[in-house]
Formats: structure tokens, sequence, C-alpha cells
């Protein structure tokens, strides 16, 4: 026979230490009023034949049989790719990003994206009413799909019991810091014990093998730009998403930090509109301006950059005027100021170029964000291409590193690189020397190995006079 009793317990909320009675200060973690009460259920079997442990069977790794995960594949291709093909069907994902990026609005497309397939999807808000979501739903879609319900209520029991009412494939919980379970009285919504009590509950629902769920959570970001509450949350999920991008900009960028079922290394980017995100299924045709063969514009270069496992193509703008002031302007919206400013001096150093009077502006077409050293040179070449008002042909290209020697290093992926732009049409390519490992199965495009920035100035540029 088993009794079930409730018992009283204060659990520390930053540290999970336990105690019979409240205290002011953690004894574990030192931390001040982090003690709250919880009731669990202490049970006391008064049958020893019925206490016996059943044990799973185990086996050894090679006579395991392995199983790919069944996907629900989206027709939003960006999402897609981040997520490793689709959707995992017994998965638990959490999403996250700063207040207004779009990943509610994302998670709408999807549900109804799934939705069209003939699934039924569940979209429980703690934060929302249901006419609020209604309202988003009728800006984003001209037809609403029947197979998406939607439960505005932040009781995480309420929630569980609609999913056994609903019997959804999906199911999608905004925001996980709003919900509580009744079994934890005295723990606030967004506390550590409720954030983590409530998301365990849904693991076990994803992970039911009689019943496999997808599960979707959005998780509140912090000041420090990670998800709010304990580390642990992150630990749960098989897969961490993170969408980027000002309020003021059209660009998004949705990466993955963590994922059980594909790689974590692939980013995939949405244009925001009026009618929701737009996935960019072409980002070098977003990040590049398209121009006549017989216009000129002075202060562009073309660069590649790696993204996850594909190559893109961008656009890198600079401007170069006259400065009025005692201190010159360096100005790069694509890139850290220090980097710039570090370009500039082995631009003035080892090009010979004097930029102690002009104030210099940088930007990408797009708005994209450089994380990698291949650019500097492409930089480098659209300043000087604006220092001397002069073009720089739209089939040519840039892909290396300058060090403070002003000589070009390697870059990774290099041959990953030409062949795109070989496939692309482009003409010429300037690279390190020595810098390409293996051999190149390329048709259409040359590819010029030079030594040092002064020779790709004086190679791009022969009839330009210091």
């Amino acid at each position: 026979m088993i009794v079930i009793k409730l018992k009283t317990v204060f659990k520390c909320n930053s540290c999970g230490y336990e105690a019979s009675k409240w205290v002011g200060r953690c004894p574990d973690c030192d931390n001040w009023n982090t003690l709250e009460e919880i009731a669990i259920e202490a049970k006391k079997n008064n049958n020893r034949a019925s206490s016996a442990r059943i044990v799973k069977k185990y086996a050894r790794l090679t006579e395991i049989k392995a199983t790919n995960s069944d996907r629900i594949e989206t027709g939003i291709n960006e999402f897609n790719r981040v997520m490793g093909g689709g959707i995992v069907r017994d998965s638990i994902t959490i999403i996250t990003a700063k207040p207004g990026a779009g990943k509610s609005t994302l998670l709408l497309q999807v549900a109804a994206d799934v939705a069209s397939k003939g699934l039924k999807v569940l979209y429980a808000s703690g934060e929302e009413s249901e006419s609020q979501i209604k309202s988003r739903a009728d800006r984003l879609f001209e037809k609403i799909e029947t197979g998406v319900w939607v439960y505005s209520d932040n009781s995480m029991d309420n929630v569980l019991e609609v999913v056994g009412q609903v019997d959804p494939d999906l199911v999608i919980v905004d925001s996980i810091q709003t919900f509580v379970l009744d079994n934890f009285p005295g723990s606030r919504a967004g506390s550590p014990t409720q954030t983590m009590e409530c998301a365990n509950e849904l693991l076990k629902l994803a992970k039911d093998p009689t019943r496999p769920r997808a599960v979707f959570l959005v998780g509140q970001m912090n000041k420090s730009e990670e998800i709010a509450g304990l580390r642990a949350l992150e630990h749960l999920v098989d897969a961490v998403l993170i969408l980027d991008g000002d309020n003021e900009e059209e660009l998004r960028g949705l990466s993955v930090s963590k994922n059980r079922f594909g790689s974590t290394w692939e980013r995939g980017y949405f244009s925001m509109t009026e009618g929701g995100l737009v996935s960019i299924d072409n980002p070098s045709e977003f990040f590049m301006t398209y121009r006549d063969k017989n216009e000129k514009v002075s202060g562009c270069a073309l660069t590649v950059v790696k993204d996850g496992s594909r190559p893109i193509i961008v656009e890198i703008e600079s401007l170069v005027s006259k400065t009025f002031t005692p201190f010159p302007s360096r100005i790069g919206e694509c890139v850290r100021r220090e980097q710039l400013s570090t370009l500039i001096s082995i631009l003035e150093q080892r090009g010979k170029i004097s930029l102690y009077d002009k104030d210099v502006v940088i930007k990408t077409s797009g708005g994209l964000k450089f994380k990698e050293p291949a650019v500097n040179l492409s930089i480098i070449m659209s300043i000087v291409s604006s220092v001397y008002d002069k073009e720089i042909p739209n089939d040519t290209v840039f892909i290396s590193d300058v060090g403070l020697t002003g000589e070009l290093k390697k870059v990774p992926s290099l041959e990953l690189r030409i062949r795109e732009l070989d496939l692309r049409g482009f003409k010429r390519v300037y690279v390190a020397k020595n810098a390409i490992m293996r051999s190149l199965n390329i048709k259409n495009i040359e590819v010029i190995e030079l030594k040092s920035l002064q020779d790709v100035i004086n190679h791009v540029f022969k009839s330009v006079s210091k």
C-alpha cells in the first residue's frame, strides 16, 4: 500500500538547495531571499514486495539499431535549414530574441504552415489573449488554417489538459517564463523552479513514446542577451534558436547554438515585412546591388563570406570625404570600430594612402555584420576605390585577410568560395599567394594570387597615380 502525503520544503531558486525551514540566506550559495516554499509528495510504501524496481533492458551499443528521426518539413526554407531539414516530431526546441524581433510572428507562421499539411497545432500563450493572436494572424495570412488551436492561460496544468483534448502534433508555448504549475504554489511565474518544472512537463510530453509531439518554447531574453533563467533550461531542450536583428531594420537572422538533430553553424535570413517574416532563400541576391554593365560607381567592392555551410556574396560600400573636425570619423555599421581603425592604419602605412584628414564610413547592402577576417581586403579596396573615385569592375571579388605588415593572408574554405563565384559568372578574384591548397575545378573565373596589399592596389588601379 502506498500512502501519499504533502510535504513542504524550501528550495533555493538560485542553486537548488533544499531546507526544511525558511532562512534568509541560502547556506549553499550565500544568496539572500532566494528560498521559496514548495509542496512535494512524500510517498511511503508499506508493501515491500511492491517496492521492487523495474529495470529497463540494456544492450550493447553495437546491437542498438539507429533510427532516423521523422521530420516535419515546412515551406519556410531558411527555417528548415537552421533546424537541420525540418522539425523533428519528438523534439523540444526553445527560441529567444529581443522584444519585438519577431519570434512569436515566426512561430505563428510555422504553426500555419504545419497546419496546412493536415497536422494539428496548439498555440498556448501566457502573454497574449486569443483576440490579440487572432489580430496578428489576420495581418499575416489571407486565409487562417483550421488546424491551429489557440489557448490563452498561464496555467501549465490547463495547457496539458487541453493538449490531451486537442491531441496536437505541434505545441507552441509562448513564453515558458509566464506559466506555473499548481504543485509549486510558493513559486511565482518566471522563477527558476516554475520555469524548469514546466519545461520538464513539456519534455515528457514531447518524448512520450506512445504519442511523440514537437514542442516549441519561447524564452524571454535578459539584458545579457541570453535566455532568462537557469542555464539548465538550455541543457534540457534539443535545440536553441536565436533570432537577432534590430527592430528598425528589415533583416533578421536565425541561428542555432545547440541542435541535437543537425549542425550548430547554420544560419537563416529573413526579411521583416508587413506580412511577417519572408524567407531569403538566396542571400547573395539580397546582399548585392545589381547594376548595368556600363554603370560606374566608386567605393564598392565584393567579397564572399561563409555563413554556416554556404558561401554568400556581399557588397561593401565606402564613403571617404574631407573632415572638418580635429578628429576624423570612423563609422562602420558592418564591423567593429576597432577593426575599421586597424584596417585604415594598414592602408595608410602599407598602401601609402593618407586618411588622417578624411572621414571614412563603411556599410553593407542589406545590413549584414561581418565576423570573419576574410572580408578585410574587400573593405580596404572599397576605401581605396572611394579615395581614387574610380570604380572596381562588377565582376571582380576580393577574398583575403590583411596582416599588419600589409601581406595577404589565407582564409578558410577558400576553394568553396571561389567555386561559388565561378558558378555565378564572376571573372576574377584576388586572393593571397599560395592560399589555394587543392586543385580547383573552375571554368570562368581567373584566380589572381598576390603577396601584398600594395600589389593588389597596383593591379586593380593601374592607371591611378598616388
